[in-house]
């Protein structure tokens, strides 16, 4: 605990008033917080790690036929390399366009066609480039949107070409 060595007070021949030093020792505190540290370490819990549930639908049999949708309410978006996405309407005669993942981009182009658009269904096409994280970016943009109609497709050559075509 706390020691008081005292010292003679006697140099050189001369008389001098006493004076004690404190010296305070610092080995049980020092047990203390490694005790406490351990404690807390050992009842903590670790963060578990997050993971998006997402419901695959089956693959459909060859007699089941597929459910037939209006070209017009048909918004393809394509996830390309260095995070853009392609987007165009319909499905004949495509326009494409380019946007990124930004609020002012992809949510609001998403925003805008779901209010005009009744009924709309995205079709989500990652080419190659894109990575998963731009996956999992778009469909939380689904979800961000209120879009409850969208399918995984995939990218086929016409929207490479047109994304070829495009250049932008």
């Amino acid at each position: 605990m706390a020691e008081i060595s005292q010292d003679s007070g006697k140099k050189d021949g001369k008389v001098r008033s006493k004076k004690t030093s404190t010296r305070i020792d610092m080995t049980p505190m020092v047990d203390l917080a490694f005790l406490l540290l351990t404690f807390f370490v050992m009842t903590t819990t670790l963060n578990k790690p997050q993971t998006m549930e997402i419901t695959m639908p089956e693959k459909p049999k060859l007699e089941d036929k597929q459910p037939m949708v209006n070209e017009k309410r048909v918004l393809t978006l394509i996830l390309g390399g260095n995070d853009k996405v392609y987007w165009y309407l319909g499905i004949t005669n495509p326009k494409i366009e380019l946007t990124n993942f930004s609020n002012d981009g992809i949510r609001k182009v998403l925003l805008r066609e779901n209010a005009q658009i009744k009924e709309m269904v995205v079709l989500i096409k990652p080419s190659d480039e894109s990575k998963y994280k731009n996956m999992v970016d778009i469909l939380d943009e689904m979800n961000i949107s209120n879009i409850a109609r969208f399918a995984l497709v995939d990218i086929t050559p016409v929207d490479k070409e047109l994304i070829k075509e495009s250049k932008l």
